[in-house]
């Protein structure tokens, strides 16, 4: 898998072979917590995707998938994502099905219904 920071606010994940890479447009680009996010909605939809198409005999090998996300303020949070994905080899009457099974991302899941959250200091 590749991880491509495409800006502050977007990632890019690409099925390659090896290990996990994360790439930067620029040198001096760090990797943020906020991409960090985006990355692990990423590779949590592209599991799920290719475990479904594995199942069903379809080629994951050009699906590409884009997270990007806007700011909210007060409190400075993240407002909005958004998950976008590439499929050229994907059948066209798959389409469907392959939404909905991207849906089923368990991150997915718990960005759509927050879990509570804690912080504390430990003992």
């Amino acid at each position: 898998m590749k991880i491509t920071l495409l800006s502050d606010e977007s990632i890019r994940l690409e099925p390659t072979t090896g290990q996990l890479t994360i790439e930067a447009e620029s040198a001096d680009q760090e990797y943020s917590p906020y991409q960090m996010l985006a990355s692990g909605l990423a590779m949590c939809t592209f599991g799920v995707l290719q475990s479904w198409a594995s199942n069903a005999g379809i080629s994951a090998d050009d699906l590409v998938i884009d997270v990007s996300w806007s700011f909210a303020e007060n409190p400075h949070r993240v407002g909005a994502m958004e998950l976008s994905y590439r499929w050229p080899s994907l059948p066209a009457d798959r389409t469907g099905v392959a939404q909905r099974v991207a849906e089923l991302c368990p991150l997915h899941k718990t960005l759509i219904e927050p879990p509570a959250m804690t912080i504390r200091q430990a003992a």
